[in-house]
């Protein structure tokens, strides 16, 4: 086959496939369709080298993936009236993951690539780019509500959507993609003349002598021999100005917000927001460039020119912080922007702990809000929002010591607002089309990513100190069980089990104190036959055990989930009662226990408790499937 005709024909057997998957990694129809076309004209402009590569058809994918992503600026399916249902909840689904989990899912579903060569395409080390495929294959299925062996069926029937797209000629592309190469050839013979022209005119010495390149050194650089990117500013306008804070986030007792400083954080230890555990989040610690913004509120006595001696300065324990950061390419920005997320999703800090984790779909390229709090003295609320857009990074934190600080709606539109100023930038990518957080799983942070981390744990009322876990082991013996259930993880077919226990050591509490949890994964019905086993056991325990009490503090069954929350006490002696808090949870085939044993004076609430059991039970669909 001639060049043209062999283009032809991959282009016609390639074009829905992208479409199709473009389509479901943006859900911006028009933008995938432009995105789509355009790879292809730069496919004929560089046929030569692409007609000869491995896979020619991943080589156009990669285009089309990154031109999508940067035309497409509405959020799924939001463009669209009418879609159908089915599709539109794929799409919905879909929406549920970080545009990296989205790329990895759909790369592997919806095409014949390698999980080896699927990780190269997305740019993400093997191990990582499997652990990204399995949360997004579990996360896409449970939002989907179908089982993970039906995910590929329910992508490819958005095909159906797709097909009715019409084409543009071959012929119109290779015309385009010729003039492209005419262009670009014209203008790197006129900029390497030039080049010449000026380097020769530098380098000519007085004596008429030029330079030769013997015997000079070569630096290596990039094989391929593609220009380095070049360096990313971030200039200070396009930082937030206070003008944006005033309108976004109120804050008692304050008439505004005041720019603090504004800086590069080359100087101190470079630590200016809680839960930070390096200067940057870029990898090896080194951006392109990167600014720091601290905002303070602004009090009514700070505007005025007389201030009453006699009345006191308001209090606002308020700070806001924003930082934005560029890398040299989007793949750096996507490692940076993960480190961000590590930083607050498992925050080191002493007696932190997790509230609640968001995702803000429409917000740049991904987005997520985490809301904490850390017990330590003074106590604060931390509001931490970070984003991505092209090869940006850009955080947005509150920290608050009183009571009424931002709430996780104002700072996610305050990160909205720095993406859309940063998206505006030569190598920003999808700018913000909403900024409402949703309801999120928590990111895996354990060693055991689908158990509990100290992030999760609430402050046991009576001691000051910090939670600290043991290692994950196998779980032959379950402290979790009360003596109404006795319930044994180690049994077949019960598999991954694992146990671990949550103590206060700098406490020097009584031995029995502690919070255990053990889990493990078991076939669809016996997961759910184990659960009920519990229930039936803990039922079943006042009338066989004398001096016990129990109590079912909550009982939720819904769909491939189950939690249920028990309070036990059991009467020793007249003057002695020995009271535990259990709970017991199932997301499919994962199962776990969580158990509590308080000591005097030292406590977890119910309530608390209930809380804590249910940030279990979202933390097992990190969960591998049962062997």
């Amino acid at each position: 086959m001639t060049e043209p005709d062999e283009f032809d024909q991959f282009y016609k057997d390639v074009r829905t496939r992208l479409l199709l998957l473009t389509y479901c990694l943006t859900g911006d129809l028009p933008a995938s369709r432009a995105a789509v076309r355009d790879a292809f004209v730069v496919a004929w402009h560089h046929w030569r080298k692409v007609s000869r590569v491995e896979d020619p058809e991943a080589w156009v994918r990669g285009h089309a993936c990154r031109h999508a992503v940067r035309r497409h600026t509405a959020k799924l399916w939001h463009r669209e009236k009418g879609l159908d249902p089915e599709i539109k909840a794929t799409l919905d689904a879909l929406g549920r993951l970080s545009m990296t989990q989205r790329r990895v899912l759909l790369v592997t579903e919806l095409t014949t690539s390698s999980l080896a060569a699927m990780a190269r395409e997305v740019g993400l080390p093997r191990p990582e780019a499997e652990r990204e495929l399995q949360t997004a294959t579990a996360t896409f299925a449970l939002h989907r509500e179908i089982g993970t062996t039906a995910v590929r069926g329910a992508l490819e029937a958005v095909r159906a959507h797709v097909e009715t797209n019409r084409w543009p000629r071959p012929t119109i592309l290779r015309r385009a993609g010729a003039t492209r190469r005419r262009t670009h050839t014209v203008i790197g013979v006129a900029a390497t003349a030039a080049a010449l022209v000026i380097a020769g005119t530098l380098l000519t010495d007085a004596d008429g002598v030029r330079p030769t390149l013997a015997g000079e050194r070569i630096e290596a650089g990039d094989p391929s021999g593609a220009p380095a990117p070049e360096v990313v500013e971030v200039p200070e306008d396009s930082l937030l100005a206070a003008d944006s804070l005033n309108r976004l986030v109120s804050v008692p007792d304050a008439t505004g917000w005041t720019v603090a400083s504004t800086d590069d954080n080359s100087e101190g230890n470079g630590k200016v927001m809680t839960c930070q555990q390096s200067r940057y989040v870029s990898p090896r610690n080194r951006p392109d460039a990167a600014l720091v913004r601290i905002f303070d509120p602004q009090t009514s006595d700070q505007n005025s020119a007389l201030t009453s001696s006699m009345k006191p300065k308001p209090k606002i324990a308020t700070t806001v912080v924003q930082t934005a950061e560029s890398s040299r390419t989007e793949r750096a920005a996507g490692r940076g922007y993960a480190t961000a997320v590590a930083w607050f999703a498992g925050c080191h800090e002493d007696r932190a702990q997790l509230l609640a984790t968001y995702d803000l779909p429409g917000v740049g390229d991904e987005a997520q809000l985490f809301e904490l709090h850390t017990w330590s003295a003074p106590e604060k609320t931390v509001i931490a929002a970070v984003a991505r857009t092209g090869s940006f990074t850009t955080t947005t934190v509150s920290t608050t010591r009183a009571a009424d600080g931002p709430r996780p709606a104002a700072i996610a539109k305050v990160l909205a607002r720095g993406v859309d100023q940063l998206c505006e930038l030569p190598e920003g990518g999808t700018c913000s089309t909403s900024a409402k957080p949703q309801k999120a799983s928590p990111v895996p942070v354990a060693q055991a990513p689908g158990m509990l981390a100290e992030i999760d744990l609430p402050p046991a009322a009576g001691v000051n100190k910090p939670w600290v876990g043991t290692e994950p082991r196998k779980a032959l013996v379950n402290a979790a069980a009360t003596h109404c259930d006795n319930t044994d993880f180690s049994a077949a077919p019960m598999s991954n089990n694992l146990t671990r226990t949550f103590l206060v050591p700098e406490a020097k509490l009584a031995a029995e104190f502690g919070l255990t949890e053990s889990v493990g994964t078991l076939p669809p019905k016996r997961a759910k036959a184990f659960v009920a086993g519990v229930r039936e056991a803990l039922e079943r325990c006042p009338k066989k055990q004398l001096g016990t009490q129990v109590t079912r503090l909550r009982d939720v069954r819904r769909g491939n989930a189950d939690l249920t929350v028990w309070r036990v006490n059991t009467e020793v002696t007249d003057d002695k009662t020995l009271s535990f808090l259990m709970g017991v949870v199932r997301d499919g085939t994962a199962v776990a226990q969580v158990g509590f044993v308080p000591v005097k004076g030292v406590t977890i609430t119910p309530d608390a408790f209930q809380a804590l059991t249910q940030r279990a039970l979202d933390r097992l669909a990190e969960m591998p499937a049962p062997r």
